[in-house]
């Protein structure tokens, strides 16, 4: 099972991306969990061991300070397109992941 983390400006708007995200790989038979948080959890919650993290369009100004975090926990980190940061983009979503693991 593949661990993907969302970080997002509040972790609520995010919630349509992960079902998307969700509903595309089931589609794949791949197993994943994702989970969607605010950028005031993100620290914390990627200590807990995530295999990826999708960074939303919406914050993408501190893109840099979450990489320094990923960096040194060693966590591949990416920008959502925003063509795959909407419910219609499961499968742009899926591609980008697929490309990161």
């Amino acid at each position: 099972m593949k661990k993907i983390l969302i970080v997002c400006s509040g972790g609520m708007s995010s919630a349509i991306v992960v079902k998307a995200l969700e509903k595309e790989a089931a589609k794949e038979n791949m197993e994943v969990k994702v989970k969607a948080v605010g950028t005031g959890q993100y620290e914390d919650e990627l200590r807990n061991g995530w295999d990826l993290v999708l960074v939303a369009p919406q914050v993408r100004h501190r893109m840099q300070v979450f990489e320094t975090t990923a960096k040194e926990l060693n966590v591949p980190i990416t920008l959502i397109s925003p063509q795959g940061y909407s419910p219609m983009g499961g499968a742009k979503l899926m591609k980008q992941v697929k490309e990161m693991l």
